[in-house]
């Protein structure tokens, strides 16, 4: 039974939850490099030590018949979802709903950088692999949590401005004794397993563009399957598969049509071309990014892949004369062998909210009306669960899972939505939206459990404001959302945040109902991990980490991580014991654009991979926060020039520091700056003094007068600033 330690503390509160910068100010900015205060670490040194004997003489020795057949060995975890059909579902039963009291710590490892821990550990034969921030790759004897090696890929620091969403990392995949990495700055490199040396490495991107890799590779026999991020910022989506072996391109499939001018690359591109109507979308990338899920049925021989939102999000801006704008906000099924289209199905025609359908997808075979199924099911960000025949991509139900008021509903025989003009057209005035931006659900994993039938999802209800942006094309702005979404006062931000919800939800996906759920105190929670000892587990944005009986959503065991969790939880077993394991580590798109999150959130502690075992570590030691500490700004500015600031702000800085200035715990919160700071603020915005820790510079963008106005609108905002001490009680994990 796992004893926690108290301790009473005090802190200056951040701004109530939900705020109106928070809440509605996503869309309008360019982005800045996310600074989290700690050095891009050197290269450590590669040394299996005294650990060679966990790896074996031929570690990670996956091959296409081993991967087909993983379910058969639930003592490993051995892909992204555990097996292609991307469950993550574990058939381990000792750790169960009698068992789960007695769960405590086996052994942690504490990572370089604190946040944006987002990967799925793979675990083989006893070896974990799994990534942290800046896409740093460690090696673990998974019993015992010895370092074989780990390896740095030397992302350069200023990379981090052509992210939207922190320099995050979900995974690697591992086949033939081989480590395979997709890094920050679009490289796929392949790492020996035994070592962690560089086998090979080979660059997937137009490096002048701002793409990025933060999804985890999938291999299907000996193809590695990669796709990018970058549509917030101006790019063209595409998934690549490589040869295993040397690194060499095999095929590409673009998800949205290119320049005409240039002539597109296949049937299917310009048959896709033929729904896109005006405007010049190929000078704004158009979007449609491969930036995570992935799923694959080696029966049917389909990779499935989920496709990002437009660039811009606007789609009158982005294609005037509207269209179905394919593949946006699509699930395609592609043969893996050649890269060839076999069908489609858009959640989100015409998408115009960043509805993306990159979502995590899961295949089952599921009894309806009497008949077995083979359906894909996927709860996008568009809010409504669907079940697609992924032979046909015939649509067999969808409802809405949160609130959701751009459509009524999903018309069954066209598989279309019928959209609500009274909200889903914003070209003339904007309109409160359901759900926002994030999503009802964002790319946090769920689970399917075929002993229960459910799906275990993390889900929330946020609203968004969407209006259109009259000053879009003449700011010519890096971040192409052109939406431009009104602001709100404090204490009407403080009135809208009680319309935000988050849960733990449970679907019957047959009948499209909820079986149960769990009220959770903020969004922007983990991802889920289901076993056959009736067990659901998932962590918080408010650092918890708990077990649930996963018929009745009763909670069994909960502990305090310190950290808020995001990334999913694994189990595997070692020499007959049976291990769960999760990354704690605050991070991604929610908690960089800040607001009251930082209230809410747990991200101040140390991020660590943490790992539980029956009968594990007793007791938790408390690791102390660091305290907000005011500093005196200069505020001499006069009106204007803080009204320029604040557009300047919002149009540069916000998405890494936080709308309105109110930063959500990740990466240094302005309002707080030190006096040597901002002593030093114009060499840091323009010099680019930071650049190493991904900050930066932003020369070509703004001048030495408008970094004067940013400074002033930051220290109009300190000064603003209302502080409530407030008590609370942590208990979190032992120093390293």
């Amino acid at each position: 039974m796992v004893r926690v330690k108290k301790l009473i503390y005090c802190f200056f509160s951040r701004e109530n939850f939900l705020n109106a910068g928070f809440l509605l100010g996503t869309a309008c900015f360019v982005l800045a490099g996310c600074a989290d205060g700690t050095p891009v670490p050197e290269p450590v040194s590669i040394d299996s030590g005294d650990n060679t004997e966990a790896v074996g003489l031929i570690p990670a020795q996956i091959t296409a018949s081993r991967a087909i057949d993983a379910d058969s060995e639930p003592e490993n975890w051995l892909l992204h979802g555990r097996t292609y059909n991307e469950q993550r579902f574990s058939p381990l039963d000792k750790i169960n709903n009698e068992t789960v009291k007695d769960l405590g710590l086996a052994w942690f490892h504490k990572t370089v950088f604190d946040r944006g821990l987002e990967a799925t550990p793979i675990v083989v034969d006893g070896v974990m692999y799994v990534t942290g921030a800046w896409s740093m790759v460690y090696a673990f004897n998974a019993k015992n949590g010895q370092l074989i090696w780990s390896y740095d890929p030397k992302v350069p620091g200023d990379w981090a401005a052509k992210g939207c969403c922190g320099v995050v990392n979900r995974g690697v995949a591992v086949w033939e004794g081989k480590v395979y990495l997709g890094s920050f700055d679009g490289r796929l490199i392949a790492m020996d397993a035994k070592s962690g040396a560089v086998i090979w490495e080979t660059n997937t991107i137009d490096k002048q563009l701002p793409y990025t890799i933060t999804g985890a590779p999938r291999i299907i026999d000996g193809k590695v399957l990669i796709g990018n991020g970058g549509a917030e910022l101006g790019v063209r989506g595409y998934v690549s598969a490589y040869d295993s072996g040397n690194g060499n391109l095999l095929w590409r499939f673009y998800t949205v049509p290119g320049d005409p001018k240039v002539g597109f690359e296949n049937e299917t591109v310009a048959r896709i071309a033929t729904t896109w109507k005006g405007g010049e979308w190929w000078k704004y990338g158009g979007g449609g990014t491969v930036w995570d899920s992935m799923a694959y049925d080696p029966e049917l021989n389909l990779l499935y892949i989920g496709v990002g939102n437009g660039s811009p999000w606007n789609q009158y801006i982005r294609s005037p004369g509207g269209g179905d704008n394919l593949f946006l906000s699509s699930i395609v099924a592609i043969n893996p062998d050649d890269g060839s289209y076999v069908w489609h199905y858009q959640t989100t025609p015409g998408e115009r909210w960043d509805y993306t359908a990159t979502q995590h997808m899961i295949l089952a075979d599921l009894d309806i009306g009497g008949k077995t199924e083979k359906v894909l099911m996927q709860a996008p960000k568009n809010g409504f669960f669907y079940v697609l025949d992924r032979e046909t991509g015939r649509l067999i139900s969808a409802e809405p899972f949160v609130t959701v008021n751009w459509a009524s509903h999903i018309d069954l025989e066209s598989g279309r939505p019928i959209f609500d003009p009274n909200v889903s057209n914003y070209e003339h005035q904007g309109k409160l939206t359901y759900p926002a931006g994030y999503g009802g659900h964002n790319w946090h994993p769920m689970s399917y459990n075929p002993m229960t039938g459910l799906v275990y999802l993390p889900t929330q209800d946020i609203p968004m404001v969407y209006a259109q942006d009259p000053g879009f094309a003449e700011r010519k702005m890096a971040i192409v959302a052109g939406v431009k979404l009104p602001e709100m006062t404090d204490d009407e931000a403080a009135g809208v945040s009680t319309l935000v919800k988050a849960e733990l939800l449970a679907w019957n996906p047959v009948t499209q109902q909820k079986a149960w759920s769990v009220s959770r105190p903020a969004p922007w929670n983990g991802g889920v991990l289901s076993t056959a000892g009736n067990l659901v587990f998932q962590g918080t944005a408010t650092g918890k980490f708990s077990a649930y009986s996963a018929d009745k959503g009763e909670k069994l065991w909960e502990v305090d991580a310190g950290n808020g969790i995001v990334a999913p939880p694994i189990t595997y077993s070692v020499d007959g014991e049976q291990f769960i394991a999760v990354m704690a580590g605050w991070g991604g798109a929610f908690a960089l654009l800040g607001g009251p999150l930082a209230e809410l959130s747990e991200s101040k502690s140390q991020g660590r991979l943490l790992v539980f075992k029956l009968g594990g570590i007793e007791e938790f030691s408390v690791v102390q926060k660091q305290h907000n500490v005011v500093v005196a700004q200069p505020n001499n500015a006069q009106g204007d020039e803080i009204d320029r600031g604040k557009a300047l702000y919002h149009d540069h800085c916000q998405f890494c520091h936080g709308n309105r200035v109110v930063g959500g715990g990740v990466v240094p919160d302005l309002r707080f700056m030190s006096e040597e700071t901002q002593n030093r603020f114009t060499a840091i915005v323009l010099g680019g003094s930071l650049r190493a820790r991904g900050m930066a510079s932003f020369a070509n963008k703004i001048d030495i007068a408008g970094a004067k106005a940013i400074h002033s609108y930051i220290a109009y905002r300190a000064g603003q600033k209302k502080f409530v001490v407030k008590l609370s009680e942590q208990s979190s994990l032992p120093e390293p």
